[in-house]
């Protein structure tokens, strides 16, 4: 990482140097963090899942026209005109609508068919409209503007390319538009080019029309697409090379992979790889989702990294590496078929894809080759931790700088974890059943967006599993477990063996994570034995009994919790001494079904714990029997009492304590 880190700073010191051969050593996504921090483009059928953010206007479709002619000829003038016709569904009846439209970059001319009258300022184009439109009807206009002649980050020119890059916020910079992800459009693109040009887009080709000396290209985008994901992409003189996937479900019927490159790059061995990437992961999700995929390399405006435009990713100028292909074309999938709703939900674009990564190295090599991916990511994120959770809900409301938004110790390595330790948590059946499930509902999420509790909601309902405790603890707060675990061995009456082991976590400043850990026991005949068990309360205790002697416990022995910091000791002293008699207020309160509490005691007694009504009768007993020394939880089923306020009482050895819960029906 000392490298890396050394390598970054010569770049910010001397931009103008490129080190191609240093790029072969970074992994996938972080060519693409790094991209992303680096940008300059951001601005301080019904496309969205069911908890994407709504807005009075649903766009259906963009058709833009651009004559880019003259970007392409000395002096390469950043200027061009266009036209934009926007199909809108009103969601609530209006008669003007607000468009994203930067201000130093584009230059509206007028407004049409439904528009009759405009205002552009603050970055705002506002569009009032012939008439007051009702929910349901479908609504056009027309805009005539043109590019000013600034470098904004966004569009790009430079002798003979011609390309645009808009994450987060940047398409905003070449056409007017409602630039929110949760908006996904269908997208139709004319440009006019000079015949030494070849120019992609998204979707399919539709038709290239030669006239004398003039192109004009001609994409449509039959899937809907969120504008961060609309792409211009063209040089004088590109080199192309065209591959052909074969879909599962009609091997007769085939995808083309196009392959833009500049002179001198050898994307061959990608070109190889790409068939069997796009079989493995149309097999592991579902099938490959549109017409056409590629990738164009581009010049050192575009530097650093790739990103992920659908169906056409960008990369750095010969940037052809597996990992990077492997992150981006994962994307296609995550992030460009199902995209984020808002940007506090980037984690199902890039945690996703920096996971998807991992697999795509354990299909090639093994298991091994996919664990040491994850590891090398938690020990990223180990490092460098900023201290801050993978989803803050205020970014779904204000975009935070792309320092923060495209972090990669966070929004990348974090991210790829979590999804390793749900994995975990889940099974490997459950698991890769429902991101199946996930990937292929085309009622709520395929061609649509989501949010992160749009995918709990699908993996619980595929899986059966509540996990609304680990979607709390792992992506809502920051931070990770800092375990200090002892474990004692005990000889015990008619030669029998005891292993007690205490999970105590220390770390400050966030929550406690609660999770199911593993523990190897080994023992004096060179055997072992692996447990498993959940460990849901800080500083609890565990007890197991062999008729063998142990030697020795592994806490974690698989690490599978791979982001934690973990010690662990041989106890010393009497296990009883690191508790104490407690007794918890139960959670939630009130309650409507579950509810928990945890309660404690420092030495091996009888412990009961008793519900009472209001009228001191007791209607049931959750714990009455012998326990050793810990801490412990009881859940609870509410269900069975009445609305109403009841007391629970605790009695063990000398002492008793006695809460109030309350359930509410």
């Amino acid at each position: 990482m000392k490298k890396i880190i050394t390598f970054i700073a010569a770049l910010i010191i001397f931009p103008g140097i490129m080190f191609s051969q240093d790029f072969k050593n970074m992994s996938g996504a972080e060519y693409c963090s790094y991209k992303k921090t680096h940008n300059t483009s951001l601005v301080s059928l019904d496309e969205r899942s069911p908890n994407s953010p709504k807005h009075s206007f649903d766009v259906l479709n963009y058709t833009l026209y651009l004559n880019l002619y003259s970007c392409y000829i000395n002096p390469y003038p950043r200027t061009f005109s266009g036209t934009n016709t926007i199909t809108f569904r009103v969601d609530t009846a209006l008669n003007s609508i607000k468009l994203n439209a930067v201000n130093t970059s584009l230059q509206i001319t007028s407004v049409s068919m439904a528009g009759t009258t405009y205002t552009h300022s603050s970055n705002i184009l506002t569009i009032n409209l012939d008439r007051t439109y009702s929910p349901g009807e479908i609504v056009q206009v027309k805009i005539n503007y043109s590019h000013k002649s600034v470098s904004d980050g966004a569009f790009y020119v430079n002798t003979g390319f011609v390309f645009t890059d808009c994450e987060p916020e940047g398409a905003r910079k070449w056409f007017p538009c409602w630039d929110k992800p949760s908006d996904k459009a269908t997208f139709e693109l004319t440009a006019r080019v000079p015949k030494t040009v070849k120019l992609a887009s998204n979707g399919k080709l539709v038709d290239s029309t030669k006239n004398v000396d003039t192109i004009y290209y001609h994409w449509k985008s039959r899937d809907p697409l969120a504008t961060y994901l609309a792409i211009v992409t063209s040089k004088v003189n590109f080199n192309l090379d065209i591959v052909y996937w074969h879909k599962l479900s009609n091997p007769n019927d085939s995808v083309p992979m196009r392959f833009y490159y500049n002179t001198g790059e050898n994307p061959k061995p990608m070109e190889n790889i790409i068939c069997p990437m796009a079989t493995y992961y149309s097999e592991t999700f579902c099938e490959h989702p549109f017409e056409k995929n590629g990738f164009a390399t581009l010049n050192d405006d575009f530097s650093w990294g790739g990103m992920e435009n659908q169906s056409l990713t960008s990369f750095c100028p010969d940037c052809w590496t597996e990992g990077l292909v492997a992150h981006e074309f994962a994307h296609q999938w995550f992030g460009d078929m199902i995209t984020c709703g808002t940007w506090a939900d980037i984690f199902l674009n890039e945690g996703f894809a920096t996971f998807v990564t991992a697999l795509w190295y354990g299909n090639v090599s093994g298991y091994t080759a996919y664990k040491n991916e994850i590891e090398s990511k938690a020990n990223s994120y180990l490092a460098n931790n900023p201290g801050w959770a993978i989803s803050n809900p205020s970014w779904a409301v204000t975009t935070p700088s792309s320092n923060t938004l495209f972090n990669y110790a966070i929004t990348y390595c974090k991210g790829a974890c979590v999804l390793h330790m749900l994995r975990y948590v889940m099974g490997d059946t459950a698991f890769f059943n429902s991101l199946k499930e996930y990937a292929s509902d085309t009622v709520n999420f395929k061609y649509k967006s989501s949010v992160i509790p749009d995918f709990q909601d699908k993996i619980e309902t595929v899986s059966g599993q509540q996990l609304q405790w680990f979607i709390d603890e792992w992506i809502y707060n920051p931070d990770h477990p800092v375990y200090q675990n002892t474990y004692w061995i005990s000889h015990m009456p008619n030669n029998d063996w005891a292993v007690d082991f205490n999970a105590k976590q220390t770390q400050t400043g966030t929550v406690f994570f609660k999770m199911p850990i593993e523990l190897r026991i080994n023992f004096s005949d060179a055997s072992d034995t692996v447990v498993k068990v959940m460990n849901d309360a800080n500083n609890q205790f565990f007890a197991f009994y062999f008729k063998k002697v142990p030697t020795s416990v592994e806490f974690d022995p698989f690490n599978n919790i791979v982001l934690k910091e973990a010690a662990l000791i041989s106890g010393t002293k009497d296990k009883s001494s690191v508790y104490d008699y407690s007794l918890s207020q139960n959670k939630p309160n009130p309650s409507n079904n579950l509810t928990t509490i945890i309660y404690g005691i420092p030495e091996n007694t009888n412990v009961k714990i008793s519900i009472y009504n209001i009228l001191g009768k007791e209607v049931r007993i959750l714990v009455n029997e012998n326990k050793f020394a810990g801490n412990y939880s009881v859940d609870f089923n509410c269900d069975e009492l009445e609305s109403g306020v009841y007391y629970y009482k605790m009695e063990a050895n000398n002492f008793g304590a006695t809460r109030k819960m309350i359930v509410v029906k």
